[in-house]
């Protein structure tokens, strides 16, 4: 536990930062009702990414003198081949810190760097972070989001000609959407999202009990709606599949997949149209499309004919004294070299998953 004092006006406050588990620690739901936050930063996603890879999952959280949370950060330590790092959060779109005030942002990265280990945080919103001298830029991703507080024949008349033409194009090719009933349509939708990480991107999968850990504990902690996968079918077939995740009003997409024969039916189009009709439905105010690569040309584009909103993620990171930049360099190649090596064409796709259920945790 760590004291210190915030000043307001002529008033100093004690405040103290001390370390939780925000999965379990009241303290951290208290934080969450009280400041805006995404599904990134909610237990249940913790819980997933703890379970799935084994991280050790923590917060530092700041209290003020009558015990509250006023301000808090979520974090990893990792230790494995590519070395000691702390990470606010691994495979998380986003995940920024919970703090409104500077000075008490400051206390909270003090705390975070006295371990004097290599940092990782990826914001979007919050925008201390940007302005710390301390944290350099490391790269940037695209976000974009969609108010969906409209109504839905408003929603309809403001989406591109494109996407009435792509959605009319699918009902008319006899694709129907709906949402998965069990842990078997997962696995199809899973099979889809590998080879298309494959295939398209060169990239190993995450492993199948990420996605299963993910419909469980969402559906079982939070509700049934909480993880919903809309799957496209056409002749009893699954042509594709988005996963999108409910917290707070808000609907996140996360994973998307398709049959690439299909895609000339417009079936991506026509999942998002139902995803917003469900969210509608639902109440909901916001769909969240994620993260975006910055060279994902073709899923930006894909993103913008829905969204209303278009933002940078920042990737952000601080480096100790002394620690020569890239440090695990050697290791990040061995890794992209297995990778390739693995998501090769002559590869049995049931290797590829293997490969990828040893391999994902060392990308975090």
């Amino acid at each position: 536990m760590s004291p210190i004092a915030h000043v307001t006006g002529e008033t100093a406050i004690l405040m103290d930062v001390i370390s939780i588990d925000p999965i379990t620690d009241w303290r951290w739901q208290r934080l969450l009702d009280n400041q805006e936050n995404s599904v990134f930063s909610s237990p249940a996603w913790l819980w997933v990414l703890a379970q799935t890879y084994d991280f050790d999952v923590r917060a530092y959280v700041v209290i003020d003198d009558a015990g509250e949370p006023v301000a808090g950060l979520p974090f990893c330590r990792v230790a494995d081949i590519r070395g000691q790092r702390i990470v606010s959060l691994p495979f998380s779109d986003y995940c920024d810190p919970l703090v409104r005030d500077g000075a008490v942002w400051r206390s909270l990265t003090e705390q975070l760097f006295a371990d004097h280990l290599p940092v990782t945080l990826r914001c979007l919103h919050n925008e201390l972070p940007l302005a710390d001298e301390r944290l350099a830029l490391v790269k940037r991703a695209k976000w974009h989001g969609m108010d969906l507080q409209p109504s839905l024949d408003t929603i309809w008349r403001n989406l591109p000609t494109s996407v009435h033409r792509t959605v009319r194009r699918a009902q008319q090719a006899g694709v129907a959407v709906r949402i998965a009933r069990d842990e078997k349509e997962l696995r199809s939708f899973f099979e889809m999202h590998l080879r298309t990480r494959k295939y398209k991107y060169h990239l190993l999968a995450q492993p199948f009990q990420f996605f299963i850990n993910i419909w469980n504990h969402f559906r079982s902690s939070i509700g049934l709606h909480a993880a919903s996968l809309l799957i496209a079918m056409r002749d009893d077939q699954v042509i594709g599949g988005t996963l999108f995740l409910e917290w707070n009003d808000v609907l996140f997409y996360k994973f998307n997949a398709s049959v690439p024969n299909y895609l000339s039916l417009g079936t991506n189009d026509f999942i998002i149209w139902k995803a917003i009709e469900h969210a509608k439905d639902r109440g909901l105010r916001y769909l969240d499309f994620g993260l975006s690569d910055w060279e994902q040309e073709g899923l930006i584009r894909f993103k913008r004919k829905f969204a209303t909103d278009e933002k940078p993620i920042s990737l952000l990171g601080y480096l100790p004294d002394r620690m020569p930049a890239h440090a695990d360099r050697p290791v990040q190649d061995l890794l992209a070299g297995i990778t390739d090596l693995f998501t090769d064409e002559s590869v049995p796709d049931n290797v590829t998953e293997r490969a990828g259920n040893l391999l994902y945790k060392f990308f975090a």
